[in-house]
């Protein structure tokens, strides 16, 4: 096939699963090219060694990249973060002679603002689209800190409600990330026959040893390593932190975000000397994280949109070999607790995160090791790199050619 990936992020930037499929796919015999933004997710300025430009273009492991003009934000600012979106949205639609040769069109959908120009293309009587809903939109956008509710959230539902509509009706076929995603998905108008289910997958490393190392006293070396964001509500892991230091209870927070300075602040503010910063390492430098951490957090707020999603963070803890502290609800949640791969809390709970990390501790070292174990079977069994680009090649090559069947 000849496959046209749309994605408002690309590497450098730290968001892997666009790049993994096109090499993935590349590997497969197909021609793959990708339409993208100039990169600035996380910090909201563009990368050292890029310079926006109308058209850019270079290739990446063989790939082929196309990169258009965005307007670079990721603030707190309701207004800027919109203009980031909708800036790559139409400056992305601008592109459509990269489509022309395209049998399929695939759509990374974190925003669901990249699917406008395939979206447009196809009313126009282009090629058909398949997208890849991260986020449900508007929940995300709603839900978030940036609208405050009232007249604002309804503007942006009654803004984009007819047209995401509209995107799923015309789409060749809808990929959720979850198994409440997809149901939600069906229920906002997806025919069922076009809605799928592919898990997010991560590297599969080797997996680290630090489950085995022995321990005469409770304690849990606890690490979050991704987005600082608002959503991720570490707030609440900070406070709960500070609340089991007598346990041995330690959190170090690697990476960068909206939230980073606040979070310092508040460290700062209730002397919680067991929580550590680290800048953000490169996605090859993760396995030396891991390999000092006991646990892994995964942290959610608690809205109704997250309980339909699986953040990638979860996949690769459970690649890495290491337990997980989750507070995602819904699916996330169901998957900890039923396959006892780690422990779990209610989400913006103080004192539920609190008992976790505190249990966390109590655990013997085999205890560890045997939830590390069976989250690496997960891992193999649900979230590998394989198994989900190949299902996603076997869905583009049946929407590229005019049929979607559902499994």
């Amino acid at each position: 096939m000849k496959v046209l990936i749309v994605t408002q992020y690309y590497p450098p930037e730290a968001v892997p699963l666009p790049a993994d499929l096109a090499r993935g796919l590349a590997e497969r015999g197909h021609s793959i090219k990708v339409l993208t933004g100039y990169p600035n997710y996380p910090t909201g300025r563009i990368f050292p060694g890029y310079r926006q430009r109308w058209r850019g273009s270079e290739t990446q492991d063989g790939v082929e990249l196309h990169r258009v003009p965005l307007f670079a934000d990721h603030s707190q600012s309701a207004l800027k973060r919109m203009l980031n979106y909708f800036s790559f949205a139409l400056s992305s639609a601008t592109a459509r002679r990269l489509s022309r040769g395209a049998d399929i069109i695939y759509v990374y959908a974190t925003q669901m603002t990249a699917g406008f120009g395939p979206w447009l293309w196809r009313v126009t009587g282009g090629r058909p689209y398949v997208l890849h809903v991260q986020d449900l939109w508007p929940d995300s956008i709603t839900g978030s800190s940036l609208v405050a509710g009232g007249a604002k959230e309804r503007l942006i539902s009654g803004m984009l409600g007819p047209w995401l509509r509209s995107a799923y009706r015309r789409a060749a076929a809808v990929i959720g990330i979850a198994p409440t995603m997809v149901s939600t998905l069906v229920e906002r108008g997806v025919a069922p026959e076009r809605a799928h289910l592919v898990y997010n997958w991560a590297d599969a490393g080797q997996p680290v040893e630090s489950a085995l190392a022995p321990i005469s006293t409770p304690r849990a070396e606890i690490v979050y390593a991704g987005n600082v964001g608002d959503m991720q509500d570490l707030g609440t892991a900070v406070r709960a932190a500070h609340a089991a230091a007598d346990d041995g209870v330690a959190l170090t927070i690697v990476g960068d975000g909206v939230a980073r300075q606040s979070l310092r602040e508040l460290a700062d503010e209730i002397g919680a000397r067991n929580v550590r910063f680290e800048d953000p390492v490169p996605r090859d430098r993760m396995p030396e994280i891991y390999a000092r951490a006991d646990y892994a957090l995964v942290s959610l707020k608690d809205m109704p949109v997250f309980r339909g999603t699986i953040p990638s963070k979860f996949q690769a803890v459970l690649s890495a070999g290491i337990p997980v502290v989750t507070t995602v609800q819904g699916d996330v949640r169901a998957l900890v607790e039923g396959a006892s791969v780690g422990l779990t809390a209610d989400a913006e709970s103080v004192g539920s995160l609190e008992a976790a990390f505190r249990s966390a501790a109590a655990l013997t070292p085999e205890e560890r090791t045997s939830m590390a174990e069976r989250g690496r079977s997960m891992y193999d069994t649900l979230f590998s790199r394989e198994s989900g680009i190949s299902r996603i090649e076997e869905l583009l090559s049946a929407a590229a050619k005019g049929t979607s069947r559902r499994r």
